[in-house]
């Protein structure tokens, strides 16, 4: 149950957004001057570890971690400056915010992690993989950004925009939540991950890899998505149909399916 207003109202956004309320066993961890808030759920193996993108909160993945849950751990995070996580001192680069992840899973004796990331997020896992390869064992890119085209804020608030135009109440009543939270730096923030750019990481990793990209999504050009799944040496890609940017948010279960079958795993639990 929440017991403090900024929980209260979460759930409440959450409820009235018809998404599951998170319920896990939150905890905040330090490393060099700023706070990471995650939420663990679950116990056992695989452990999932889940990563949102700009702008976002890990309150995002409610419906993914509702069904991961059931046959594993999931790690779900507030990377910093966003959802509960406050403001650090200074913005982080993507490496950064993968460094401090990989503290917290050495600091929870965590390996082997099937590392999930969302837009932005798929930046920080990808680094996480590349620079920490022992701690992560698959990883699953949901809309990677930002093409190397496209690397201005203007662009990609305008393609957000265009990918909003027409979605769920539930992803708009969501988002538009997260986005408020994450304050006053968000152009700062948004700096950061332009500066970033993946397609130097890509050929690095070693992990298997799978790539989701939504059907309609405006925000990553499909050209973009498939060229990340050329230049990493073992990826598979797949589509999301009739979705856009915020696939996950809408509908979890379309992405869990295809999460499970490329970890080898069965789907029965989904509806």
């Amino acid at each position: 149950m929440a017991d403090n207003p900024d929980d209260i109202l979460s759930d409440a956004v959450a409820e009235t957004a018809g998404a599951p309320a998170l319920d896990g066993r939150v905890d905040t961890f330090s490393w060099q001057g700023a706070d990471m808030v995650f939420e663990e759920f679950g116990s056992g193996t695989p452990v999932f570890v889940l990563v949102h993108g700009i702008g976002m909160g890990r309150v995002v993945f409610a419906e993914l971690i509702d069904d991961l849950k059931k046959i594993g751990r999931v790690i779900a995070i507030d990377q910093p400056g966003y959802g509960d996580s406050p403001e650090p001192p200074r913005t982080p680069t993507m490496e950064r915010t993968a460094d401090m992840l990989a503290a917290l899973l050495c600091d929870r004796g965590v390996s082997g992690v099937t590392a999930i990331g969302h837009s932005m997020g798929t930046q920080v896992v990808a680094e996480l993989a590349v620079r920490h390869p022992k701690l992560v064992s698959e990883l699953v890119m949901i809309a990677p950004t930002v093409d190397e085209s496209a690397r201005r804020i203007m662009i990609q608030i305008g393609r957000l925009l265009r990918d909003l135009w027409g979605e769920s109440p539930k992803v708009v009543l969501l988002g538009g939540y997260e986005y408020l939270r994450a304050g006053p730096h968000l152009i700062r923030k948004m700096r950061a991950m332009m500066v970033h750019s993946p397609e130097r990481s890509y050929p690095r990793l070693t992990q298997k890899t799978l790539i989701l990209r939504g059907e309609h999504d405006c925000v990553v050009p499909e050209p973009w998505a498939q060229e990340a799944a050329r230049l990493i040496p073992d990826a598979t890609y797949d589509t999301l149909p009739d979705t856009s940017h915020q696939s996950m948010i809408r509908n979890a279960a379309p992405t869990t399916r295809r999460v499970l079958k490329f970890l080898g795993r069965g789907s029965t639990f989904l509806p």
